[in-house]
């Protein structure tokens, strides 16, 4: 059996955040065996999943991709929608907007130490919209 449902994150700040909690509050009951396939909807954020116990693993990882792929660099072309626009977009295209996570026991299948980020991009990227999808 495939559903599907349509989530809508609460707005956050440009930054790495832990959201497994928000998501799974949203989705509801998961099936006993499966897979969740998210797929964020947009082209200035990604989605990760990567430590959910220690809060200065998601400022590292903003102070890494920042210095990797800086804003208003003055190679870019694209600036319609401001200086941090651009680099979100690249951003985005290097971690992702799709993630699959395997389903056991009414449980996502993540390690100890794993949680599922959203990675905003811009520093007002609004609410952000996901399509949850459960193969079970």
């Amino acid at each position: 059996m495939i559903t599907q449902k349509h989530i809508f994150l609460t707005p956050k700040k440009r930054g790495f955040h832990l959201v497994t909690g928000e998501i799974l509050q949203k989705i509801g009951e998961l099936p006993e065996i499966g897979l969740l396939n998210l797929f964020l909807r947009h082209t200035s954020a990604a989605l990760s999943v990567n430590e959910n116990y220690d809060p200065s693993v998601r400022v590292d990882m903003e102070t890494i991709v920042d210095r990797l792929i800086p804003d208003g660099d003055s190679l870019y072309e694209h600036y319609l929608e401001g200086s941090d626009d651009m680099p979100a977009h690249f951003k985005s295209s290097m971690m992702g907007v799709s993630l699959t996570i395997p389903i056991s026991g009414k449980k996502l299948g993540l390690g100890t130490w794993q949680g599922i980020y959203l990675c905003e991009f811009r520093n007002s990227g609004g609410q952000r919209q996901l399509t949850a999808t459960i193969y079970s």
